[in-house]
């Protein structure tokens, strides 16, 4: 084992999934909401978590509108 490595030169490539990282946050969702995403995760397999982002991202990716009335 070297004493010393040159950094720059170890992995010259760059990392193609910067674009994709993750940011961790926190957000207020209903009890209902939840419980609905952690059925599906049961029946699909998928963590609950992964399920929502994956349906956030569509929503973004497609430009999706909210249309809310209210009563």
């Amino acid at each position: 084992m070297r004493e010393e490595y040159d950094i720059k030169n170890l992995n010259p490539r760059r990392n193609p999934y910067v674009k994709k990282a993750k940011k961790q946050i926190t957000i207020n969702i209903d009890n209902d909401t939840v419980d609905y995403f952690k059925g599906l995760s049961e029946s699909s397999g998928i963590p609950y978590q992964t399920l929502i982002n994956l349906y956030l991202s569509d929503c973004a990716a497609h430009q999706k509108k909210l249309h809310m009335t209210w009563s």
